[in-house]
């Protein structure tokens, strides 16, 4: 599966406080929260269903991983999404270790599966 997602019985904003809060432990920022729904309706296009994403970074590991591997940069920063399903909230990302498979670089693969590993763990404490 090429992503990792969780449901919470959290609101869509108490789920990002919570997700800010857990990634800020483990020193990952928000570099930006976007609202889909917001931007959306903005331009005159009807989206009823709330759907954030956050760009978030450790700039020690994305250091670490354009050192190693430049062609990594293309997925920096991650991405992970808080959004509204079914009466539920969601929160996922697609899997660091499904993407950096595309750069064939088995120490950019292991740098991506202990940062998958932390952002998980981010993920399940927010919930």
């Amino acid at each position: 599966m090429f992503h990792y997602t969780v449901e919470t019985e959290k609101g869509i904003e108490e789920a990002v406080e919570s997700l800010e809060a857990s990634l800020k432990e483990a020193q990952f920022g928000v570099l930006w929260n976007f609202d889909i729904k917001d931007k959306l309706n903005e331009k005159g296009l009807e989206f009823e269903k709330e759907f954030k994403v956050l760009e978030v970074c450790n700039p020690k590991e994305a250091q670490r991983i354009l050192n190693e591997n430049t062609l990594a940069g293309y997925f920096l920063p991650c991405k992970m999404v808080v959004y509204s399903d079914g009466g539920s909230t969601k929160i996922g990302m697609p899997k660091p270790t499904a993407l950096i498979q595309l750069v064939e670089d088995e120490q950019i693969q292991r740098l991506a599966e202990d940062i998958e590993q932390r952002l998980i763990h981010c993920m399940d404490q927010s919930v």
